[in-house]
């Protein structure tokens, strides 16, 4: 678990910026695999540097932190 406070971003790891802040956390020793050997989908970026790499969808997570907030589906239907 992550404390919900400490998230700055959760993003998904298909750009090669994001690619690169998670090699760079590997060779600091401040990445952290929560993906139990899935393929990771999201990266949360935390307050202290540490990168958390998740086999959850960033919207998932979103959701999981905020659920009183409105999806995209819903923000459309409004």
């Amino acid at each position: 678990m992550v404390a919900a406070e400490r998230i700055l971003a959760i993003v998904s790891q298909e750009s090669a910026p994001i690619k690169r802040m998670i090699q760079d956390a590997r060779e600091e020793g401040a990445l952290i695999d929560a993906t139990y050997g899935r393929r990771t989908r999201a990266v949360i970026v935390t307050d202290s540097g540490h990168i958390v790499l998740s086999a959850l969808q960033p919207e998932t997570l979103a959701n999981r932190i905020n659920p009183d907030s409105p999806t995209q589906e819903e923000e459309s239907v409004e």
